[in-house]
């Protein structure tokens, strides 16, 4: 791997635990550039962040488990069991622990000021204090976060493994739009193409990708058309749209359709970013931008109008 002065780990295990700590929001500004910088310049490294991303999308969608209030009665009762179990068990230890007969005491000095029934007394409150903590620390554990967490545990072993199967495809392609206008906003361009015209745009991506989406221009209702670029998605070409509002980017990926139907409007939105995705039948569409996502719904209401 390449060595960077970015102060960012070169080994490749240390640059993925990065992208693992950029996706989960643990970095600081600093460090959130550098490693943005380092997935714009190595397509693997795009390609890592892409699968961490849908991963982390597919498991937020996963279904919450309802727990029943029986279950959680065993649990609780197997908890209750285990902390009276550790009480009865603790003055046994510490009998064992008492110093045998003739065996010189660890503090002499403290059985020379109290008697025998004194000292008992002392012994019993001595190892009462040592029990009862244990017991409040035991006996506080969350259970109910333990039955939650044995059913989450459940359900991503059985069906929810099926279900993330079946919906990686979408989510993966999903995660790749997010990834390519993120790199889009580091680079020097986020267009290959620069014109608001739709005569020049559209056969520059007809030339390349041999497709092209409508590319109305929406500069009167706020939305100018400003270019488009060749995204790359699944080893594909595919053409996108690039639009400002204000100073706002939106990326506008249209992945062709081959007898596809027609779908509305779905809020895929995620990790500071506004996605949007629906189909016309010709195109699976996908809108992305930093935008208010009532703002980015304005743009695909207005952008369905007139490509129809």
């Amino acid at each position: 791997m390449t060595n960077h002065d970015d102060g960012l780990p070169n080994d490749p295990e240390g640059i993925r635990l990065m992208i693992h700590a950029l996706v989960d929001g643990e970095l600081d500004a600093a460090a959130v550039l550098a490693v943005e910088r380092r997935i714009a310049a190595d397509p693997q490294l795009a390609a890592e962040h892409a699968r961490i991303v849908a991963l982390q999308a597919a498991v937020s969608r996963l279904p919450r488990p309802d727990v029943s209030d029986a279950f959680q009665a065993r649990i609780a009762a197997i908890g209750m069991a285990a902390t009276a179990q550790q009480a009865q068990d603790e003055p046994v230890q510490d009998e064992a622990a008492e110093p045998q007969q003739g065996t010189p005491s660890a503090q002499p000095g403290l059985i020379a000021l109290i008697g025998g029934g004194q000292r008992r007394n002392a012994e019993t409150r001595l190892s009462q204090t040592r029990v009862l903590p244990r017991a409040r620390r035991f006996g506080s554990f969350d259970w109910r976060a333990m039955a939650a967490s044995i059913m989450i545990s459940a359900v991503l072993a059985s069906g929810a493994t099926q279900w993330l199967m079946v919906n990686s495809a979408s989510d993966g392609f999903a995660a790749a739009v997010a990834s390519g206008h993120r790199r889009s906003l580091l680079a020097a361009s986020p267009i290959d193409v620069v014109s608001s015209d739709r005569h020049t745009v559209k056969p520059w991506l007809d030339a390349r990708v041999g497709v092209s989406p409508p590319a109305p221009d929406l500069a009167q209702d706020g939305y100018a058309l400003i270019g488009g670029r060749v995204e790359v998605i699944a080893d594909r070409p595919v053409p996108a749209l690039v639009y400002r509002h204000r100073e706002h980017l939106i990326t506008l990926v249209a992945e062709p359709q081959q007898g596809g139907g027609t779908t509305a409007p779905d809020d895929l939105s995620s990790g500071g970013f506004s996605l949007v995705h629906w189909s016309d039948g010709a195109f699976s569409y996908w809108a992305i931008s930093d935008m208010e996502r009532p703002e980015l719904d304005d743009f695909v209401a207005r952008f369905r109008k007139a490509a129809v």
